[in-house]
């Protein structure tokens, strides 16, 4: 009766242990916050709040130029950091079918032989000695032992456990593909900006050497009046070094269109070569027109919002596996093969035969920190993806905003420029005429000169800002990956 008793005891201990260990700490968990504004601040009227939206267009339709099109696709084959993503992803996909196969059964088939030579005077010795006596034969000495079979191990996935790490892999693989969407709506980006550079470079070296022309027979007059003493040495020194540094502008230009080549090759991943572009249709370049649509677009279109989206899941489910290390761990074990001291043995059966088959329940009882620990961090990170998706979020919407506002301001922009233009170029006529009929000064000439070549090179310098805007525009929204 009293054995009875300890018994129960013992028993409602254990129950009230292995409660205990299920118990799991509170956590203040932060949920993310999916709202954004119905609208943009500052749109142009081309860029209305409607469900229209320039990101839905494929990159192919919204770059029209052939040599554009052709880098892009290079770029799309070749570009190293792209490649390195892809294998990012093949990473990702591993993991996932790493984690996918914890939660099935392992089974391994082995072999094995061993020797073993026991003392007489042990437990072990002295028993078989006896058994020597009794049955009067005699244990091989030293025993061999060949063994031959398959053993199997599970843990039994109780709390999902196994299958949410499976879940929070799968979803990483999920965000490195998006990753690999946004690098790629960069790098089309990145090659559609530096290819409207070129074009404005192109552009300004036509123009300099325009002006070199230009300054250039203004400086043969100048000459021809200091020889008729209408004007002096002064101004032709002065005239002269305007041309020159004209000229020297010329050669900083040209370097500049060196090295926006190589900067797109490097993007298309291969070694300089001449990039290919019609230059003269760089004045008659238009910048396409922009649809905004909503700003609720902006979750299902961004591929960086959708990566902290599935990073964010996969945070969530991380907590749901730190949770389970507090309750009890069902495992299984079992195997089945052949044993015997002799390898000829090994196929009398059923004599050979062996087999076993076992489970055990652990829960974690006494010094829990380590677990405790884990558990906090997860929903640490957790809280932490939560704050960068906001942030990813938020950054967007601002990205948008603020490329439709330079859309429209460019647009007026390079509108006043180009009047300034077609002043200063009417300026330059009229102080050349009358500079000629000694009714204005050398220096006049000289600076409206200087003052149009400089509203050329800012309209021009506009025009590009303007491509480049659109193109900004285009990536902010998540146009480009699809």
């Amino acid at each position: 009766m009293p054995n009875n008793l300890f018994y129960k005891c013992l028993g409602a201990a254990s129950l009230a242990l292995a409660v205990g260990a299920c118990k799991t700490p509170e956590l203040v968990v932060k949920n993310e916050s999916r709202n954004v504004p119905a609208s943009y601040p500052v749109a142009p009227s081309a860029a209305a709040a409607d469900s229209a939206n320039a990101a839905r267009l494929p990159w192919k339709q919204f770059f029209t130029d052939p040599n554009l099109q052709a880098l892009v696709e290079t770029a799309l084959q070749n570009n190293q950091e792209l490649n390195i993503t892809l294998q990012e992803i093949e990473i990702a996909r591993n993991e996932v079918r790493a984690r996918a196969g914890e939660y099935l059964p392992f089974v391994n088939l082995g072999a094995r032989a061993d020797v073993e030579k026991v003392g007489r005077y042990t437990l072990q010795g002295a028993t078989e000695e006896q058994v020597d006596i009794k049955e009067n034969r005699r244990t091989p000495d030293p025993l061999t032992n060949f063994q031959i079979g398959a053993f199997a191990t599970w843990e039994v996935d109780i709390w999902h456990k196994l299958r949410n790490a499976k879940k929070a892999a799968a979803l990483r693989y999920l965000a490195t593909v998006e990753g690999k969407n946004f690098m790629v709506t960069n790098l089309i980006s990145e090659i559609a900006n530096a290819y409207y550079e070129l074009l404005a470079l192109d552009n300004q070296l036509a123009i300099v050497q325009q002006n070199i022309g230009i300054q250039s027979n203004a400086l043969e007059l100048v000459k021809l009046q200091k020889e008729s003493a209408r004007t002096t040495e002064l101004a032709v020194k002065r005239f002269e070094a305007q041309v020159q540094h004209t000229r020297a502008l010329q050669f900083k230009l040209r370097q500049q269109i060196v090295e926006t080549e190589n900067e797109l090759n490097y993007l298309a991943g291969r070694y300089p070569q001449p990039i290919a572009r019609d230059d003269a249709s760089f004045n008659t370049l238009l910048p396409a027109a922009i649809t905004a649509g909503l700003p609720a677009q902006l979750l299902a279109n961004r591929p960086d919002i959708r990566q902290a989206e599935q990073q964010l899941g996969a945070a969530k489910l991380d907590v749901q596996v730190a949770r389970a290390n507090f309750y009890p761990r069902l495992g299984l074990s079992a195997g089945a093969g052949l044993a015997a001291f002799t390898p000829g043995l090994l196929v009398s059966s059923p004599q050979s035969l062996l087999y076993s088959l076992g489970g055990d329940l652990i829960a974690p009882l006494v010094n829990r920190n380590g677990i405790k620990a884990a558990y906090y961090s997860a929903n640490a990170v957790q809280t932490q993806a939560v704050y960068r998706y906001e942030k990813t979020v938020l950054n967007a919407y601002i990205e948008v905003a603020n490329q439709l506002s330079s859309i429209g301001n460019l647009a007026q922009s390079y509108d006043a420029k180009a009047k300034e233009v077609a002043a200063l170029n009417q300026s330059v006529d009229i102080s050349n005429s009358l500079f000629r009929s000694a009714r204005a000064e050398y220096t006049e000439v000289l600076f409206t000169q200087r003052e149009a070549l400089e509203s050329k090179f800012d309209l021009a310098e506009t025009r590009m800002q303007q491509l480049q805007a659109t193109v900004k525009v285009y990536r902010a929204l998540g146009g480009g990956w699809k």
